[in-house]
């Protein structure tokens, strides 16, 4: 009797783990989708200034008709993006084509020094310096998320659990080519 006893305490403690397991795996992708949200939200919030961006740029637009181009992509591949889904590489494109709109700012900004002193121009490149940070900012929690969770279905047990039960696959956290292109240091992982 006591044998028998011993053996449904075990199976209980292990039924009752497997499903602590279950639930963590659960909660870390579930966190890992709300942070690639904020991502996408900050990302969105450049919808906000692209009308002041247009403003300016169509001021000098007889000279500066590449830079409306550009502001045009971007709010494609703005509106590309969905919290639907993960996906790092419409992010990444999203972000190339933000980093294209501020050289031909800075080129608009060279071939025409009265622009610098505009107030309109001052205004958005200081809204666009704070949303590149606030995105930066998200993209670190995103990717931090990203790592709890596919350490969290990588260590046993919880790797058995995912495997039988749960079925989650890794997920790629954002790194940004460009940036770790100007990095000489590559780590041998």
């Amino acid at each position: 009797m006591s044998s028998l006893l011993v053996l449904v305490i075990l199976l209980a403690a292990a039924v009752l783990a497997a499903i602590v397991i279950h639930n963590s795996i659960i909660g870390r992708y579930n966190a890992t989708q709300r942070a690639w949200s904020d991502v996408i939200a900050q990302e969105r919030q450049k919808n906000k200034i692209l009308p002041s961006l247009e403003q300016v740029a169509t001021q000098y637009s007889e000279y500066e008709k590449g830079l409306l181009e550009k502001v045009t992509a971007l709010r494609s591949a703005l509106a590309a993006l969905s919290s639907d889904t993960i996906d790092t590489k419409s992010l990444a494109k999203a972000e190339g084509h933000m980093s294209e709109v501020v050289k031909g700012l800075n080129i608009a900004v060279e071939a025409y020094p009265e622009l610098k002193a505009n107030e309109l121009f001052s205004k958005l490149m200081h809204e666009i310096t704070e949303q590149q940070e606030n995105i930066g900012a998200a993209v670190r929690i995103f990717n931090r998320n990203v790592e709890l969770f596919n350490t969290g279905i990588e260590v046993f047990p919880n790797s058995m659990v995912n495997n039988m039960f749960t079925h989650k696959h890794r997920l790629d956290t954002f790194d940004d080519s460009e940036a770790s292109a100007g990095f000489e240091y590559k780590p041998n992982f």
